[in-house]
């Protein structure tokens, strides 16, 4: 049985500081930082079992063009309890919290290339991105990132939205594919650009990622690049002319981003 519960001791910093340590093999975020976050508008959220805490979500407070949202910062889980819907159970408890402190908009990055994360991101939870950060966080030195730029999408979760909480539906039948996934001769996934559109006006397009980055990287840094580069151009292209990423499906041994016009959501009259 996994407990859920919202943090705010020292004691419970510490036991974040922790897990922080064993999941990312990072210097970790000091206990004094994340204390006063908590008592100045953050939010964290523990995931327990048997007492121990073996996941948490890690937010604070944000605030751009006059309006606070929640930046949920860190998104952490031990190896051992991974693939058990405990992420998408975080994120839905500290949206509970978030909600019943003000906030109507929790906003992430991640890399778009990690698709454990996008699918939970949009598909679960109903997440849209229509920022690209490029090289977001400069040169990372642990083992998720090292020798590749930083490049991010950022999640707005529209919290009290009918699209999240009526989970609406947006899943077109034939999207028009932007480019196409194929395999070399040792079974790496390889980068090819369809034909593209003098204009983008297809009322939804496809962008095909592999499954497994990580594990592309460990193999070929240089195709790993070439899925960076590539897929940065695709994505900076329909985010300039109004389409979002609203979900990501998965299949055997690549994933499948969705984009469709933003305007189509019910995000509550909120475009932002």
């Amino acid at each position: 049985m996994i407990q859920y519960k919202e943090l705010k001791t020292m004691a419970e910093m510490e036991q974040i500081q922790d897990l922080e340590g064993r999941v990312w093999g990072m210097a970790t975020l000091p206990t004094h930082q994340t204390l006063t976050a908590v008592k100045n508008g953050g939010i964290i959220v523990g995931a327990y079992a048997d007492g121990e805490l073996i996941g948490f979500s890690y937010g604070f407070a944000g605030f751009n063009n006059g309006k606070s949202y929640l930046c949920s910062h860190m998104l952490g889980i031990d190896s051992a309890y991974r693939s058990r819907g405990i992420g998408e159970k975080l994120k839905q408890r500290q949206r509970e919290i978030a909600i019943q402190k003000g906030y109507d908009m929790m906003k992430w990055t991640y890399d778009p290339l990690e698709t454990r994360n996008a699918y939970l991101n949009l598909t679960k939870l109903n997440g849209i991105c229509n920022t690209y950060i490029q090289n977001c966080y400069g040169e990372m030195q642990d083992g998720f990132n090292k020798g590749l730029p930083s490049d991010r999408f950022e999640i707005h979760w529209h919290l009290k939205s009918p699209y999240v909480i009526e989970k609406q539906s947006v899943n077109p039948e034939n999207p028009t594919a932007l480019n196409k996934l194929t395999f070399n001769q040792a079974g790496l996934p390889v980068f090819n650009k369809e034909k593209q559109p003098a204009e983008l006006t297809e009322y939804s397009y496809s962008i095909n990622v592999p499954k497994d980055f990580q594990g592309l990287k460990a193999a070929s840094q240089d195709l790993a690049m070439d899925w960076r580069l590539q897929t940065r151009e695709l994505f900076q292209k329909l985010f300039k002319v109004g389409y979002a990423a609203v979900r990501l499906k998965t299949y055997e041994n690549y994933g499948k981003y969705i984009f469709v016009r933003k305007e189509i959501l019910d995000l509550g009259g909120n475009q932002s």
